[in-house]
């Protein structure tokens, strides 16, 4: 499976099959975490066989028989939630791309004490659910036009307009999809976000931003003034 094919194909799974991870599959997860670790300059971990973070009323009722899951942590700095989001979603698209299923979770799970670390001037950003699906998952949320979402016309060049289009397939808080894509010619795209109530949206655009470039191909163009 391409890693645009993974990005097509990736839907949030909120229910499990009650099993754990294959050796094979937490081999290659871990060698992704450390090598996304360094280049984003992240610190996130791999909790293997832990049922309490989805258990009880702070968690998502249409969640079940999650006890795998990705803790993004990293050092706080004015980049960190784009580098979470960014990095995250490269990490799903992979996850994908072996044969597992994820889903995103902001809030509403417990952090338990002894599943991970969270060093000095660290923060806790986000957490991915992982395992094997009960199905592939489906969506079934509205998307937004790509005209609300980028400065996209006719003549825009087609690794702009496949760029969009990706972008708009990613993973953002209650579905909101508040970011945008500036077209600015010959070869230069610059990424914005905008604001919301439900916060978020720093990681958004990062998660965004992964999926543009998934689609759009790194090669054809270059980020203007990005947040990374």
């Amino acid at each position: 499976m391409t890693e645009l094919e993974a990005l097509r194909s990736r839907h949030s799974v909120r229910k499990y099959q009650d099993r754990p991870l294959d050796d094979a599959a937490v081999k290659a997860l871990q060698e992704e975490i450390e090598r996304l670790n360094r280049e984003g300059n992240l610190h996130m971990q791999l909790v293997l066989n832990e049922r309490k973070a989805f258990k009880g009323f702070l968690s998502y009722g249409s969640f079940s028989n999650v006890s795998n899951y990705i803790m993004i942590i990293g050092r706080k700095s004015d980049s960190l939630e784009y580098r979470a989001g960014y990095y995250g979603e490269k990490l799903v698209l992979f996850a994908q791309g072996i044969g597992l299923n994820t889903c995103f979770v902001g809030l509403t799970y417990k952090k338990i004490d002894g599943a991970f670390e969270v060093g000095r001037d660290e923060k806790i950003l986000l957490c991915v659910a992982i395992g094997y699906g009960e199905a592939d998952g489906y969506r079934n949320h509205k998307i937004k036009r790509p005209d609300q979402v980028s400065n996209i016309a006719a003549d825009s060049p087609e690794w702009f307009k496949e760029g969009v289009e990706a972008a708009l397939l990613a993973p953002t808080a209650i579905n909101q999809q508040k970011f945008y894509f500036e077209y600015v010619a010959p070869d230069k795209v610059k990424p914005s976000k905008g604001t919301s109530l439900a916060g978020y949206t720093k990681i958004d655009l990062g998660i965004a931003m992964y999926n543009f470039e998934v689609g759009a191909g790194r090669h054809h163009f270059h980020w203007l003034d990005s947040p990374l």
